[in-house]
């Protein structure tokens, strides 16, 4: 695996969606998961990444942990030589 890609959300469902359908094209030919840290969302974030994005490692936190505790949860599971941290808002 190359890169695991580590976004952590909290109601940012569209934001997520448009970050994660622009990962595809920027990671053309590497090996790469993506891992989504839901922090408690209410707008249905997780719902989303479950049906839009079945590839993606879905972890659903329970509670608001913020950007580093919630980095934290996804980082033990991260198989990638190299970790992205990357924001929801960001579109590649």
């Amino acid at each position: 695996m190359d890169l695991s890609i580590v976004i952590v959300s909290w109601n940012t469902r569209e934001l997520l969606r448009g970050c994660l359908a622009s990962l595809p094209a920027a990671t053309a030919g590497l090996a790469c998961e993506v891992l989504v840290v839901d922090n408690a969302s209410a707008d249905g974030s997780a719902a989303m990444v479950r049906d839009a994005f079945p590839d993606a490692i879905l972890i659903e936190s329970g509670a608001n942990l913020g950007f580093s505790r919630g980095n934290n949860l996804a980082l033990p599971r991260a198989a990638g030589d190299y970790v992205l941290l990357l924001n929801p808002d960001t579109v590649c």
